[in-house]
């Protein structure tokens, strides 16, 4: 526990400036946490099948690409030009012509690798885009994923006696989700109507929390389950006591890409 909360609030002292200041320390930092995410997906597939080291390295800077296009934009919508696609796409299954050995490089590694690249890619950019846009409504999304995983495990550790979904997470209750969703919809929803936008229907950004609380919880089930599928407790132990940086970040990500869908539809 006393390694948890050291390594807490050292992470803390990281990030909360960063987060404050905005701009280009915070667009560095973004890239920084996106580049040992990306790491973090590459390292725990080594346990079936470690990729080419020259595939790996294209990874990382396909991966600055996507993080960094777009990112000076103060607009929330994610806007990915084709010819980064085309890029990505062109520079992961070319070489598997070049390799012409599944051994060492087959199309599931490249399914692999477009997969992460595109969904981490997407992610970070959205982190800086809505950094860019407004510091409290980044706070509002984060608040969301830390207080409903907060009372999630509280409640459930207290309460909890209906299992949800064992096989991919033990510990997860249905008691735990209730009473983390309760949590994480009505102090971020009090944060937006009194911080973000006063004048917002009460009913309407309630029914967005909601659906962004249980999105978030989704969204570490679906981590875990990428965990259990390669027999790993977490995806690396950068973070003492709290283990590595998608194990922190897995409902964050979930709850970008939910706005950002929100967003487009109202």
């Amino acid at each position: 526990m006393k390694k948890r909360v050291i390594s807490a609030i050292v992470l803390l002292a990281i990030l909360i400036p960063l987060i404050i200041i905005g701009g280009i320390p915070f667009r560095i930092g973004a890239l920084i946490i996106g580049l040992l995410s990306l790491k973090e997906l590459l390292d725990i597939r080594k346990s079936k099948k470690a990729f080419p080291f020259v595939m790996q390295f294209i990874s990382y800077i396909l991966l600055t690409i996507l993080i960094l296009s777009n990112n000076s934009s103060t607009i929330i919508e994610y806007v990915l030009e084709y010819k980064f696609i085309a890029l990505t796409l062109f520079t992961i299954l070319i070489p598997l012509i070049i390799y012409q050995n599944n051994r060492k490089y087959s199309i599931n590694d490249a399914m692999y690798l477009i997969g992460i690249l595109f969904f981490l890619g997407t992610a970070f950019n959205l982190i800086i885009l809505t950094r860019n846009y407004s510091l409290v409504l980044l706070i509002y999304l984060v608040l969301i994923t830390t207080i409903t995983d907060t009372f999630a495990y509280i409640t459930g550790s207290y309460i909890g006696k209906t299992k949800m979904c064992e096989k991919i997470s033990p510990k997860k209750t249905w008691e735990g989700m209730v009473g983390g969703t309760f949590f994480g919809v009505f102090i971020p929803a009090m944060f937006y109507i009194s911080v973000v936008d006063p004048n917002v229907d009460v009913i309407l950004i309630t029914a967005i929390t909601t659906f962004l609380s249980l999105l978030a919880q989704a969204g570490d089930l679906v981590f875990s389950s990428i965990k259990r599928y390669y027999d790993k407790k977490d995806f690396s132990n950068l973070i003492p006591g709290h283990g590595g940086i998608l194990d922190r970040l897995d409902s964050l990500i979930f709850v970008l890409l939910g706005f950002v869908v929100i967003l487009e539809m109202l």
